[in-house]
């Protein structure tokens, strides 16, 4: 398959955010040839989407299992300009490229004669309650050897998403050595003992056949697989934390009651982005309690594991010791299926809040950069598993944000959630009918006004938690699709920087926001007549204007509605 690259690299590793967020665009250094992917907002009708998709040139070849994420294929080096467009469009949830992910593996160097890690997690005294038994880790990685002596007893079929067939076996090396740091078996005289040393290993192969690459598409569609078929902890040694298609699949398995776990990155770096609730993040520790100096850091690291000399299981039936994130990733894997195999009620929710509250504090006192909320302490998370309430009665909080009270054509319905755990979907009701539901934050809904009669509608919002708890919310709206009840109040548009009259120098930050009674179909900025930026709502535009010549200049921004009225607020300013 032939493969883009880009002229700079982006950190892949993003981290746990205080409340579910989209994901940053933050685009791949490398990217699939001729598709992207898209996910329309729920609710939007598919003959709608794919006329969308077909006016820009695309077409829905298939859909994500389990997801409302579309592979939408384009002429070779369209690939970012559709997504764009896309991205541009207000129907659109999210669009991003089917970017490339590498194994965060640092090259193995000496040989240990024991696994020191198990002590220093305090998995002996976690092994005294739980050994991982009833739970099944998914390795989404390289492939499984399913002959390793180690291995061969704890293996459930799995599946090869790059391939899309059943051959999971190793084809590099690297995903046997990630299944046995997380599920060797043990007390058996033989080789390794894994951290969760009686749960069951389902190997998922993601990558190609040189063990090295990935497309984000194939981890999402392994991770649904994966919690379809039972697997409640899936270990993920890439950075994919900030793909938005892979935090819709890691939400997808936390409805399901699993957890996905992920490697921090072995840069070595400070990475600045946010991060995403869907998945743990783990950066990695020496013998010492000390971060490996290649072990990335930040404010996206949830928290730290071992991950310097791990003794593992290796590609052919041996043991080695190996370096990186990819293994302290597997290392806490294997502690959360210690933990569900002590109490297989926990929620995705319990068992983040449990890892990092039972956590040895390291660094600075409390979460930092360097470890998070700390290295990760097996024991004290598994007994305070084991004596967890799982019961949750109180309701979530939601409340439908928009649209207006009149709408047509294809409205577009946001919806705002809030639980004391945590949200697992929104559903959204039309007269008393389902439209369509969502499950990751921002939740919001694309509905085709022309289906209902014009007239007085009530929409519905329920919101549930894991425990099937419901909040609901309504909103009365009057649809007025028929000309004699045609929209024609134009929008409300507004430039809040720069003031008119003002003088300009330098970088101008100009600030834009418009509002509609029904829908905003866009808003553009000009200046001095040229195009600088367009969205849907607020716009923000960064104008070098020491590019520009001596003297008076206009800006300008135009906003349109869904029904094609139009309004436009200028100003005047010097340099």
């Amino acid at each position: 398959m032939k493969i883009h690259t880009t002229a700079s690299y982006l950190s892949l590793a993003l981290a746990a955010a205080a409340s579910p967020v989209l994901a940053q665009d933050v685009e791949p250094e490398q990217f699939a040839s001729g598709r992207i992917l898209v996910s329309p907002r729920p609710g939007l009708p598919e003959a709608a989407f794919k006329k969308l998709l077909k006016d820009h040139g695309g077409n829905a070849a298939r859909k994500l299992n389990g997801l409302n994420v579309y592979v939408v294929e384009m002429p070779h080096g369209r690939e970012k300009a559709l997504k764009q467009a896309m991205k541009r469009n207000p129907h659109v949830k999210f669009a991003e490229l089917d970017g490339v992910l590498q194994m965060q593996q640092t090259p193995s160097d000496p040989y240990y004669a024991n696994e020191w890690h198990q002590a220093k997690i305090g998995a002996p005294s976690a092994w005294d309650i739980a050994t991982g038994s009833g739970v099944t880790i998914a390795i989404l990685d390289t492939g499984v050897d399913a002959t390793h002596p180690d291995l061969a007893a704890r293996i459930v079929p799995g599946w090869n998403t790059y391939d899309n067939n059943s051959n999971t076996s190793d084809v590099y090396g690297h995903g046997t050595k990630v299944a046995g740091a997380a599920a060797a078996a043990g007390n058996n005289a033989v080789g390794v003992a894994g951290t969760a040393w009686n749960a069951k290993i389902m190997p998922m192969r993601i990558s190609d056949t040189n063990g090295y690459i990935t497309y984000y598409s194939m981890v999402a569609n392994a991770i649904t697989w994966a919690a379809d078929r039972g697997a409640r902890v899936a270990n993920i040694s890439y950075g994919v934390q900030h793909v938005a298609s892979v935090q819709s699949a890691a939400q997808y398995m936390r409805n399901k009651g699993g957890v996905v776990v992920t490697a921090g990155g072995n840069n070595g770096a400070l990475d600045s982005n946010a991060g995403t609730p869907t998945m743990l993040t783990v950066a990695a520790t020496d013998g010492n309690d000390v971060r490996a100096s290649w072990s990335t850091y930040g404010a996206p690291i949830d928290l730290s594991a071992p991950g310097v000399g791990i003794w593992t299981t290796v590609k052919g039936g041996g043991y080695g010791a190996v370096n990186g994130t990819s293994f302290a990733s597997p290392v806490t894997a294997g502690v959360v299926a210690l933990m569900l195999s002590a109490n297989p009620a926990l929620k995705a929710e319990q068992i983040d809040s449990i890892l990092l509250s039972t956590a040895d504090d390291l660094g600075t006192a409390g979460r930092d950069t360097y470890y998070g909320a700390g290295r990760v302490n097996a024991y004290r998370a598994v007994l305070a598993a084991k004596s967890a309430v799982t019961s949750d009665t109180q309701a979530p909080t939601v409340a439908i944000a928009s649209p207006g009270s009149s709408v047509k054509g294809i409205a577009n319905i946001n919806v705002s959630a809030t639980d004391n755990l945590s949200v697992s979907r929104v559903e959204l009701y039309v007269g008393g009918a389902l439209l369509a539901s969502d499950t990751t934050a921002p939740y919001s809904f694309a509905w085709d006004t022309s289906t209902r009669a014009d007239g007085a509608t009530t929409l519905v919002a329920k919101a549930y938690d894991s425990s099937g708890n419901v909040g609901t919310h309504s909103l009365n709206v009057t649809v007025a699709n028929t000309a004699g009840s045609a929209d024609t109040t134009p929008p409300v548009v507004s430039i809040s920087n720069p003031a008119s009259g003002a003088t300009v120098s330098g970088n101008v930050a100009v600030s834009v926001t418009a509002s509609d009674n029904v829908a905003l179909s866009n808003v553009s900025l000009y200046i001095d007549g040229v195009l600088k930026a367009s969205g849907n709502g607020a716009v923000s535009y960064n104008w070098n204007s020491r590019k520009e010549k001596s003297g008076s200049h206009t800006v300008q921004a135009v906003a349109r509605d869904s029904a094609g009225n139009t309004s436009s607020k200028s100003v005047q300013v010097w340099k």
